[in-house]
């Protein structure tokens, strides 16, 4: 926009009106051919009615139409029609109105006969002059239209950037939601069940206490801990990016840290990917989780293997030989690790064995990434 525009736009509206009509009453004077009292008034009244144009743009327009005929372009008749261009979207009443401004201009005054080829003539450059406003009126509103519509995309792309920012920070949220309960589970379960048995084992009286203490205390981390990640998981969506870390390596001390009688066996090729090897990992991590709170004394295998274009692992324990500790469940394990299957196109199954143990197993693609 130019600097003489932006000037023009600040301008307050009732001075550019009484400008409009003070211009247009010179034009009558100055121009009109013959001064008759008739025409006067009809003048005046046109030239004031432009203070309304805006309000009644149709009506302002006809009452200016007596100044057409009075002379050959009339400043008053052309702001009306172009503020009726830029007001009205009809454009048969903007042709119809260009025709009479035409045959107006076109017309003797005062009314008499006159050489019907000049008439002609007259008609024709009456045309052309009338519609001319409207084409500028019709671009101005065009321009309107098409700020407005420039307005609204500029909006829903920052509607859409707000969406894609929340969609991102539900996945952030299932993110943390399912590493809080894979990493502080794990630890506060394994202290939990540690603290169980020293209760148990344990002959003095304040040893005793302690660990009861400590055990109560992890359970009720275990309790706050699957609220928070309830709540974490309500506004959260499914993960799309799984980070680096743990890897295979990590397993072996995973599986000697579990508080279990666990064996390791098997062994996955190098080519499998940082994302398959944390499901690995979260897989395996999860199953001895279980197995420590809900089947004290099993025995568990772990065991990596290959088949085919699949890699996975399988996590069988036994049945329990003690009855197990009250301690709550989250009800979240399973279900992440599910997700985690279904992110890398691969098969989550867990179920009792015909022993009375439990069996974990994870298949996924080897090229999963």
């Amino acid at each position: 926009m130019s600097r003489a525009a932006a000037a023009w736009k600040r301008v307050p509206t009732p001075v550019v009106d009484v400008l409009l009509v003070a211009v247009a009453a010179v034009d009558v004077w100055l121009n009109t051919w013959e001064h008759t009292r008739l025409g006067v008034l009809l003048a005046a009244v046109g030239c004031a009615a432009l203070a309304f144009r805006r309000r009644f743009p149709l009506a302002v327009f006809l009452l200016t139409l007596p100044i057409a005929m009075m002379q050959d372009v009339a400043v008053a008749v052309l702001v009306a029609l172009f503020t009726l261009a830029e007001r009205s979207r009809n454009r048969r009443l903007l042709a119809v109105c260009v025709a009479l401004a035409a045959v107006a201009g076109s017309a003797p005054w005062p009314l008499a006969e006159a050489d019907r080829t000049m008439t002609l003539v007259f008609f024709v450059y009456g045309l052309a002059t009338s519609a001319t406003p409207v084409l500028f009126g019709q671009l101005l509103q065009a321009q309107r239209d098409l700020a407005r519509r420039l307005d609204e995309i500029e909006e829903a792309r920052e509607h859409e950037q707000a969406l894609h920012a929340q969609a991102v920070l539900a996945r952030e949220r299932a993110q943390l939601a399912r590493e809080m309960h894979d990493v502080v589970s794990h630890q506060v379960s394994l202290i939990a069940v540690r603290a169980g048995a020293l209760q148990v084992a344990t002959k003095d009286d304040n040893t005793k206490e302690a660990a009861r203490t400590i055990r109560s205390l992890s359970v009720t981390t275990l309790d706050e801990l699957r609220t928070m990640v309830t709540l974490l998981r309500a506004s959260g969506g499914r993960v799309t990016e799984l980070t680096p870390q743990p890897t295979l390596a990590d397993l072996h001390h995973l599986v000697e840290s579990s508080g279990t009688h666990a064996e390791l066996t098997g062994e996955l090729p190098a080519a499998v990917g940082t994302p398959a090897q944390r499901a690995v990992y979260r897989t395996v991590q999860e199953a001895l989780t279980n197995v420590r709170k809900h089947a004290p004394g099993a025995v568990a295998r772990v065991e990596l293997w290959q088949e085919g274009d699949d890699v996975g692992v399988t996590v069988t324990n036994t049945a329990p030989t003690r009855p197990s500790l009250s301690l709550p469940g989250s009800q979240q394990g399973l279900i992440g690790l599910r997700e985690r299957a279904d992110i890398l196109h691969g098969v989550l199954e867990s179920g009792p064995t015909t022993e009375g143990g439990y069996r974990v197993r994870l298949r996924i693609p080897l090229a999963a990434d």
